[in-house]
């Protein structure tokens, strides 16, 4: 027996792929949930009303997905680009907090109309400049961003926790850490009245539209599809892999601190240490399970989010840990990492 390399990806499998690593996950996870002496399929019921069985839920479940397809993004234009960005969480704090250093300092009494804009720049900066030290690393010195970027999101943590416990820190806070909240003006416009749903679903969706469509139409797009397929063949056919590399990490370092700078804008309107719960970390999971799709990433996403709002509820109801979700999502990148194995190899006798 030995594993044979196909010629070509038939469609049916790359379809089917991210649907097996699904369906696997969750068989997995079933056998978890009844190990903890719970009806599995209870279980799952409960998870899926827990996540779309009330306004609330419906609510709680696109709030949690719109940080996800960022960073989902983030991670899918890095890799496949074959620049792997794993530090998604160090740009979405570096978002966050350039929002709340700007927006805090210059932006009282700024329209709406203005500060809005800007403040969502000022977080994608922040993420740009934080993926473009590991690049740098990685360009002059052959530093393995693989490392440097990880490595980076304590850093970021620490450098985040030291601004709000000093410069940033809210007066009024009572002594607890947190930074100056942002002026009303710069906050998101809620899409459901008396929810955390606000607008920056609605960027997101067009964030991954227009990502699908700079890789697919443009040439930025080809250029970063053929340094990820193979780095030789197209410095050899004239693309500079330098400069594609930077606005490559320009742009996946811009969608992670944008996820936290909408965060600040749109759930909290400050910034804490606890603000992310993994949504960095969890974006590879979801890149990953989209194929790198910059579409699929959205789908992906409310799969992540369906699992992360709705064990809380079943956690709830059925006294099962909320950890089941976190296996889940995790087990679902395992699976999805075999399937596209058996994508491009066959098995031969």
């Amino acid at each position: 027996m030995r594993f044979e390399r196909r010629a070509h990806r038939p469609l049916i499998l790359v379809v089917l792929a991210p649907l097996f690593a699904i369906g696997a996950a969750l068989a997995i996870a079933g056998f978890l949930i009844a190990l903890a002496g719970a009806p599995v399929l209870d279980a799952f019921w409960q998870i899926l009303k827990g996540a779309f069985g009330s306004r609330l839920g419906i609510s709680e479940t696109l709030t949690r997905t719109t940080p996800l397809i960022f960073t989902g993004l983030a991670a899918a234009v890095a890799f496949r680009a074959r620049l792997w960005n794993i530090g998604g969480e160090g740009q979405f704090y570096m978002g966050a907090i350039g929002v709340a250093a700007l927006a805090s300092g210059i932006m009282a009494g700024w329209p709406p109309v203005a500060a809005i804009p800007v403040a969502m720049l000022a977080g994608a900066i922040a993420g740009m400049v934080t993926l473009l030290v590991p690049l740098g690393l990685r360009l002059r010195f052959g530093v393995d961003e693989v490392v440097t970027s990880l490595l980076l999101n304590f850093v970021v943590l620490l450098f985040v926790s030291m601004l709000i416990e000093g410069t940033l820190k809210d007066p009024l806070a009572f002594g607890w850490p947190q930074s100056v909240p942002i002026p009303e003006a710069a906050e998101l416009p809620e899409l459901m009245a008396r929810t955390r749903l606000h607008a920056g679903l609605l960027i997101a969706v067009v964030a991954a539209l227009l990502v699908q469509f700079v890789q697919a139409r443009t040439r930025f797009g080809m250029q970063s599809r053929a340094a990820g397929l193979n780095a030789a063949a197209a410095r050899f056919a004239g693309v500079p892999l330098g400069v594609t590399l930077v606005k490559v990490a320009c742009l996946s370092g811009g969608l992670a601190g944008l996820a936290g700078a909408i965060e600040v804008m749109g759930v909290k309107g400050y910034v804490t240490t606890d603000l992310s719960p993994g949504y960095g970390y969890a974006g590879i999971i979801v890149a990953m399970l989209a194929g790198l799709h910059p579409v699929g990433v959205v789908a992906a996403a409310l799969f992540a989010a369906v699992m992360f709002v709705g064990a809380d509820s079943m956690s709830r109801g059925m006294a099962i840990p909320t950890y089941i979700a976190d296996v889940t999502v995790a087990l679902s990148l395992l699976t999805m990492l075999l399937a596209l194995f058996f994508t491009q190899y066959r098995i031969r006798r």
